[in-house]
């Protein structure tokens, strides 16, 4: 193989953490069988527990063949056959899987064989010779390293190949040398970059779960296998798609949300996992190099760190080359982790700002993500600079028994999994506690230590995670006493909860290490039995080795293990020494929330009764819903007190937007019982009051959920349907699904557990299904003579569009993510009304599908006008465009689409021109039109006289459309979607169209 073709593009460390993912990591069952290994069990794509489907498996080579096309020298191949070089590469790969081969025959054949094998199985015709070889040494570099992977992971070719592993092992150290010396300038920069990325994996490759030490378990877990992919929530661009479309919000994970946004606030709950995420993105980021700056730690210099200064600031030891930081930046290839604002005191928080913001203003093209606490900042604190928010989901029921699983493995405890699981599902009060991963590993470790009991609320729980971290752990280990100090449980809390308060009361989360031991200083003479064995400096070492809860994160500084912690202790030692006013002249204060949440769980009755009252002030709706919320954990309370926090909250209830549902969640399941309806509500109430019993969840929530079956409104009957996921799929489908009015609502599938559910119901008569069903599955659980809407969304195994021919009553189908479908010209003899396609990259036909009335299409159009892709019909009126639809072709030869009436315009579609603009002028036919603030041209642009109808999305608020307004001299009806931190205040809005009827969409 000449490596020369692929340059530095392709060296180990960019090629192997893909193929490792394709690679099954743990072994075949306990690793003990002599005999060797099929290929097709070794590949995430085949077999049984199939963890990456056709599509990922292309998403990772795109970023390959991507990140050889960007990175510095000549591209290897012709740029526009950027497409089919990837779809060769995945083809390549994916034939792995159909090989009969096993792997010790495969490191008998060799690479070139294997390469060989491969390509006779998925030949690539039609490719330039640069890109077919391109091809061909890819090929052979990747068998290279998957042989060497089988070397290293087969118990039974290790023993029989040692010699061959050797060879695998010295020709790819020699290959990546070759690259090395004829890589093009700054080849120095790669070479640093394997050593940073190095570093990164070295630190940020573990994760810490408490409990898992209690006797002979690791402390901390790989994070491959420790990860756990969370939901993250957007304000979601509305799209005004037919209702086919409609059903239900789509779900992502946090990796997926961020992956669509250069610029994200990311904000969750403390707990909630963002600096774990923040680990995993540094460790598995592939195409840009990463930086880790925790602001907790760069807030206590005089000034935050320029580029050149990022490594220094978080202490890693490598020097990169000179101008190696400000050509990443320069060249947009870097991902910048600023990671906990909320740690940041409120007077430095505008310093962190401009800070940011001067940097991303310097550097365009990078990606940038900030973390932060769901309420350190007000909404819209970035928007106008073009960050959207996102916001940690908490863990659903499937990702809190994944945990509780993973968990359980990794201690060595199987015995403790299933009792607990059933705890979970039987006490609804433990289970709204498990919403995150720091709670979960608690429960978890608690159970096994308690053999079975668990408190029921959370200062009881944070108690007895406190007492089992800070002396059962070294006790059960034989620890205790290691260093010469052994303290009690009541001694180490003593101590702690001083440094904490004095954290909490300077607004910070770490402490210089003289601040620390200045404060133990004073604190030892009260605490007899610590001051008797030792001084002040051997204590803090003490608790720095031996807690788990203090730590050092840097040379001398000093901080919390977790912020749950910190507030706890605080709260603990403001209530002992009676800082009663201090507590509540901080309550607007948002950092504090948490530590007034646990002060009233502390408190006496009667500091309890004074500090819940004083939260009831007028006029502070936000501090009613805090004394709600601390009534959940409060052991007991004065009856009459308690009845006067639940009638000033009853004031905030309803909420009668999407928005104040959320907030009002915060007050937890207790809220359940004073949420109203249906009869009284108006209809944007009543969706409001179901989506607050849809975030509290549980089984709890569900009789709150089957009072409003039998609503006549859409939003509503969306939102019962959305929300099923939550809940025991059968049961819900009992209680809720089987009695809802089905006009227009589309039954949303997520799992198996819910199609089998789904099919104990009549059959829907429209259908959204993800996942892996074949046609046969899918014509077996619906009726075919009644089926009028169809939604597949991620789904490898249907294959041609030919069983449509059985679906007579079909008029809506939409196709998400379904590699199998490459020709649509079947659907031209049905009676098809509206098609939506969405990342089908290889799909044809849809010019001759001259009988659709209404299309979506969410991927780029080929060609040079939309009349090269779309169908030229006077029949077509609905046109939606989404995802890079127009990135190519703009709008020209709209005109050709004579009979459309509505356009619908996405920011993610592609920007507008001032061609584009002029191209809806011109159309003879347009009445209506939805565009979003972001994709407009500048003016000067002509007026749209014809269109009298108006949909806008509008994230940075009315100015954002103030220039364009006029432009619209005929308009009558105007919807506007403001984004959740743009101004809310529909007065704004109103004024940009005087004579026009604004309306605004309840969310």
């Amino acid at each position: 193989m000449d490596p020369a073709v692929l340059g530095t593009r392709m060296a180990s460390a960019v090629i192997g953490p893909v193929l490792r993912k394709l690679l099954v990591q743990e072994g075949p069952g306990a690793g003990l069988t002599r005999s060797p290994v099929r290929i097709s069990g070794l590949v995430t794509f085949r077999g049984e527990k199939a963890t990456l489907a056709e599509k990922d498996v292309r998403l990772l080579v795109g970023r390959l063949v991507a990140g050889s096309v960007t990175s510095s020298g000549t591209p290897p191949f012709p740029l526009d056959e950027t497409t089919a070089v990837g779809d060769a590469l995945t083809r390549t790969l994916l034939a792995l899987g159909d090989l009969t081969m096993d792997d010790v025959q495969a490191v008998r054949l060799g690479h070139r064989d294997l390469a060989r094998r491969l390509r006779a199985a998925a030949p690539a015709p039609g490719l330039s010779a640069d890109a077919g070889y391109f091809v061909d040494s890819a090929t052979e570099w990747a068998c290279l390293h998957i042989l060497q992977f089988f070397t290293q992971r087969s118990t039974f070719v290790a023993r029989t190949l040692v010699e061959q592993s050797r060879g695998q092992a010295e020709l790819i150290a020699k290959i990546d040398e070759v690259i090395a010396r004829t890589a093009p300038a700054h080849s120095h920069d790669r070479a640093f970059e394997t050593r940073y990325r190095a570093h990164l994996t070295g630190r940020h490759n573990r994760l810490m779960i408490f409990g898992l030490d209690l006797r002979d378990s690791d402390e901390t877990w790989p994070l491959d296998l420790a990860y756990l992919s969370l939901e993250a929530r957007a304000d979601d661009e509305p799209e005004p798609l037919p209702d086919a479309a409609q059903s239900g919000t789509p779900r992502l994970t946090a990796e997926e949300s961020l992956a669509a946004h250069d610029r994200v606030l990311l904000r969750g709950e403390a707990g909630s996992g963002k600096t774990t995420l923040v680990q995993w993105l540094a460790v598995t980021t592939e195409d840009r190099v990463p930086y880790v700056l925790p602001l907790r730690t760069l807030i206590r210099a005089a000034r935050l760190p320029a580029p050149a200064e990022f490594l220094a600031a978080t202490d890693c030891p490598h020097t990169p080359p000179d101008g190696w930081a400000e050509r990443v930046l320069t060249d947009g290839r870097a991902l910048v982790l600023v990671d906990g604002l909320d740690e940041v005191p409120s007077g430095d928080r505008v310093r962190v700002r401009d800070w940011l913001l001067a940097l991303v203003r310097a550097y365009p093209g990078n990606r940038w993500l900030l973390t932060a606490r769901p309420t350190a900042v007000r909404p819209g604190w970035l928007a106008a600079d073009g960050f959207g928010e996102l916001t940690l989901a908490p863990m659903d029921r499937g990702r809190v028994t994944a945990f509780v699983r993973r968990w359980h493995t990794a201690a060595g405890a199987p015995e403790h999994e299933e009792p607990l699981l059933d705890a979970l599902r039987a006490k609804p009060d433990l289970a709204a506690l498990a919403t995150n991963p720091l709670m979960c590993g608690l429960i978890c470790a608690l159970h096994r230590a308690r053999r079975g009991y668990l408190p029921p609320r959370r200062k009881a729980l944070y108690d007895a995670a406190l007492q089992m971290i800070l002396t059962e752990r070294d006790r059960q280990r034989g620890m205790a006493g290691l260093d010469g100090i052994e303290l009690e449980t009541d001694d180490q809390l003593e101590l702690l909860q001083r440094l904490a308060y004095s954290l909490v009361l300077a607004g910070r989360t770490e402490m210089d290490e003289e601040t620390a031991l200045a404060l133990l200083e004073r604190a030892l003479p009260s605490v007899p039995a610590a001051a008797a064995q030792g001084d002040a400096p051997a204590i803090l070492r003490h608790l720095l080795l031996r807690s788990g809860v203090l730590r050092s994160p840097a040379p001398r500084l000093v901080d919390f293990a977790h912020r749950t912690f910190l507030d706890h202790l605080a709260a603990r030692y403001a209530v002992e020494e009676g800082h009663l006013d201090v507590l509540l002249g901080h309550a607007d204060d948002t950092q504090w929330e948490d530590v007034l949440r646990m002060a009233v769980a502390h408190a006496r009755t009667r500091e309890r009764t004074r500090l819940l009252r004083g939260l009831l002030a007028p006029g502070r709706p936000r501090l009613a819903l805090l004394a709600l919320a601390c009534l959940q954990d409060a052991a007991a309370v004065d009856q009459e007190v308690a009845e006067e926090v639940r009638a000033t909250a009853a004031a905030l209830i309803p909420p009668r937007t999407v928005s104040e549902a959320e907030r009002l969640a915060l007050a937890g399941p207790l809220l359940l019982e004073l949420l109203p309806g249906p009869d009284g509500l108006t209809d944007a109430e009543a969706h409001a009051v179901t989506v607050t019993a849809s975030l509290l969840g549980r089984e709890g929530a569900l009789p709150v959920l089957k009072r409003f079956r039998g609503h006549g409104s859409l939003p509503v009957r969306r939102q019962l349907v959305g929300t099923w996921h939550r809940f025991d799929a059968q049961e819900y489908a009992d209680e809720v699904l089987a009695h809802l009015d089905r006009d227009r609502l589309d039954l949303t599938v997520r799992t198996r557990e819910q199609w089998a559910a789904a099919r104990t119901m009549p059959p829907w008569q429209r259908l959204d299904l993800l996942g892996p069903y074949t046609w046969e599955e899918i014509l077996a659980g619906t009726d075919p003579d009644r089926l009028v809407s169809l939604i597949l969304t991620d789904n490898p195994r249907v294959h041609g569009l030919r069983p449509l021919d059985d679906l007579p009553a079909l008029r809506t189908l939409s196709l998400i993510d379904c590699p199998g479908i490459t020709d649509l010209t079947p659907l031209a003899r049905t009676d098809l009304g509206h098609l939506g396609i969405t990342r089908q990259p290889h799909v044809r036909g849809l010019p001759e599908l001259t009988g659709l009335t209404s299309l979506t299409v969410s991927q780029p159009l080929t060609g040079t006008a939309l009349t090269d892709g779309l169908p030229r019909s006077d029949r077509l009126r609905n046109l939606y465009l989404t995802r890079d639809a127009i990135t190519a072709t703009g709008l020209r030869g709209l005109s050709g689409l004579g009979g459309l009436t509505y356009l619908s315009v996405s920011s993610s579609a592609g920007t507008l021109e001032a061609a584009d603009w002029a191209e809806i002028a011109a159309h003879p036919t347009l009445t209506s039109l939805f565009l979003a603030g972001d994709v407009l041209p500048p003016p000067p642009l002509p007026e749209l006289p014809g269109i009298t109808g108006l949909g806008l999305h509008l994230p940075g608020g009315p100015d954002q459309f103030a220039a364009h307004a006029a432009l619209f001299p005929a308009v009558r009806t105007v919807e506007i979607f403001p984004g959740r931190t743009a101004d809310q205040d529909p007065a704004a809005y109103r004024r940009l169209f005087p004579d026009a009827d604004v309306t605004f969409p309840p969310r």
